[in-house]
């Protein structure tokens, strides 16, 4: 293996950064697979242990990495990325990245609405929500926890709504209830991961997420959907392209 230069201006923990990433891009480390122990890397690379952190610290900050006390250092699975320059469906990303989306329905209730969800819908004191409370897979994982809210005065049979387990809630909105969602406005905030939250995506409390608050309008442009979404971190990402 080609030694790191020692004599170049690039500091020798980036180039241990990128030669580590070479290995998991190429796919010589697959995701999921433990990488060199410390030890190891300082005698593969003759560097110090100092290097060996920074560089393992780094890719772990960019989610490239990812520790276990005790076990060792592994490889993360690639993360969903989706651009935000347009309007976008989870599952329909999902299927063009070659995954298999699957909803799990946890509730559909009637209820009063917070002030906030009241807000955004542009309810009256006295209107009533619907809540469809689901957890969002790519093949098989939970990615997505998601609570949707929509005015109760929209839907006419709430039985049809359980129908969302099998199919998009915005292609069951046009099919069931001639509602056609055209746009979206989403708002973004890192958060971490609460108990409960955690239960259901599989993952530990206290792991950065992102808290995505949507709200969907109609042809008319009246709110029909205000959502509230808490997605894993680590296995998503979003991005913006500026011109």
């Amino acid at each position: 293996m080609k030694p790191l230069d020692q004599a170049s201006v690039i500091p020798l923990y980036h180039q241990l950064k990128q030669r580590l990433s070479t290995k998991i891009q190429s796919g010589e480390w697959k995701p999921e697979d433990k990488i060199d122990s410390e030890n190891q890397l300082m005698e593969i690379f003759h560097v110090s242990r100092n290097t060996v952190k920074k560089a393992i610290e780094d890719l772990v900050q960019e989610g490239k990495l990812y520790r276990i006390q005790g076990k060792g250092t592994f490889v993360s699975k690639p993360r969903f990325e989706q651009s935000l320059s347009g309007f976008y469906s989870f599952s329909r990303v999902l299927q063009e990245k070659g995954l298999n989306p699957r909803d799990e329905v946890l509730v559909i209730q009637e209820l009063y609405p917070s002030t906030k969800v009241k807000n955004a819908l542009e309810l009256q004191e006295d209107e009533q929500v619907i809540e469809i409370k689901r957890l969002r897979f790519a093949d098989n994982e939970p990615i997505v926890l998601e609570s949707s809210f929509l005015p109760k005065s929209i839907i006419n049979d709430t039985e049809l709504l359980q129908e969302v387990s099998s199919s998009s809630l915005y292609s069951l909105l046009a099919q069931r209830f001639n509602i056609s969602v055209v746009r979206a406005k989403e708002a973004f905030e890192p958060v971490l991961i609460k108990e409960e939250e955690a239960r259901f995506l599989k993952t530990e409390t206290g792991k950065p997420a992102l808290l995505l608050e949507r709200t969907a309008f109609d042809t008319f442009g009246k709110p029909v959907e205000f959502c509230i979404s808490i997605v894993r971190g680590d296995r998503c990402r979003f991005y913006t392209e500026l011109n």
